[in-house]
């Protein structure tokens, strides 16, 4: 357990430098292209904003090390048929890619299940797309174990799918951009890209939804959920919260969910507020876009 929160046991404590590196890069880089922060680039108090949001998500993710480690610890120990050595290379190939489909199902889900998008839309409230916006993390990780619970039962050691997470968010950091336009054919088909996340943040019809992949854009394209870039996408929830206090970014959803759960006279209602689609009512279904976070 000690190693487990041992912050030199995390990839991205090695990253950080990197991160601060980049984002002092790229500010200096949309400068000399001379970018408005009206249209690109940064807003200080939008980059404070999720620098914030990225500090204080440390701490819920050190919570979340803490409290499923045991459970993953149990189901390795107890109920997994075999042990995977971690001493060979391609147990690490193995277990960043198993972490990453886990990533991508869950991605899904918190886009997909009102109750989840409650916390993951604090990432897409930024209207920016930069090194900054990455750090904008949510501070509500609780769903990402039932995704992981497969990995300790097929072998895989507990402690490496923190590492192999650690890798994922290391990689998604640099995806957040507009510097980068394509990469090379082969590389956007198999990787997810600054150009694919891109669409992934567009809050326009055409770009819902899409592009959950962390590493990997193939399982989108396996799964039916791959969009190419075709122009520049407008960033930020389809509707904009118009807020940079953090507490209202991060749980003003949920309080929206509990009001129309209130509101609601049959159960199948009120389920449907917390389990159905962001966006659906009892009357109409889905709503057409389907990421709205009704304000």
């Amino acid at each position: 357990m000690e190693a487990l929160l041992d912050p030199l046991q995390n990839p991205v404590t090695y990253a950080a430098p990197f991160f601060v590196l980049a984002i002092l890069v790229e500010v200096a880089a949309l400068r000399w292209l001379g970018h408005d922060d009206s249209v690109t680039g940064y807003a200080w108090r939008d980059a404070r904003t999720s620098i914030s949001m990225g500090v204080v998500s440390l701490v819920f993710l050190t919570l979340f090390k803490v409290v499923t480690f045991l459970a993953f610890s149990v189901v390795h120990v107890y109920l997994a048929p075999f042990h995977l050595p971690t001493d060979t290379w391609w147990y690490w190939v193995l277990v960043v890619v198993g972490v990453d489909l886990g990533y991508y199902w869950h991605h899904r889900f918190s886009h997909r299940v009102r109750i989840a998008w409650a916390g993951h839309q604090a990432h897409h409230s930024s209207e920016f797309m930069n090194f900054g916006t990455a750090l904008r993390q949510k501070w509500n990780p609780w769903f990402e174990f039932f995704f992981w619970l497969p990995l300790p039962l097929l072998g895989f050691a507990p402690w490496t799918l923190y590492a192999a997470f650690g890798v994922n968010l290391v990689f998604q950091f640099f995806v957040h951009t507009e510097l980068v336009d394509r990469l090379p054919r082969p590389v956007e088909f198999v990787f997810n890209t600054p150009s694919h996340h891109r669409v992934h943040h567009g809050r326009d019809p055409e770009y819902l939804d899409r592009n959950y992949g962390g590493i990997l854009i193939v399982w989108d394209r396996l799964f039916g959920t791959f969009a190419a870039e075709e122009r520049r996408p407008t960033y930020g929830l389809t509707t904009p919260v118009e807020t940079y206090d953090l507490l209202t970014l991060q749980y003003g959803h949920y309080a929206d969910i509990a009001r129309d759960v209130r509101a609601a006279r049959r159960w199948r209602d009120r389920l449907g507020y917390v389990l159905g689609p962001p966006g659906w009512t009892p009357s109409g279904g889905p709503a057409p876009e389907p990421t709205l976070p009704r304000r």
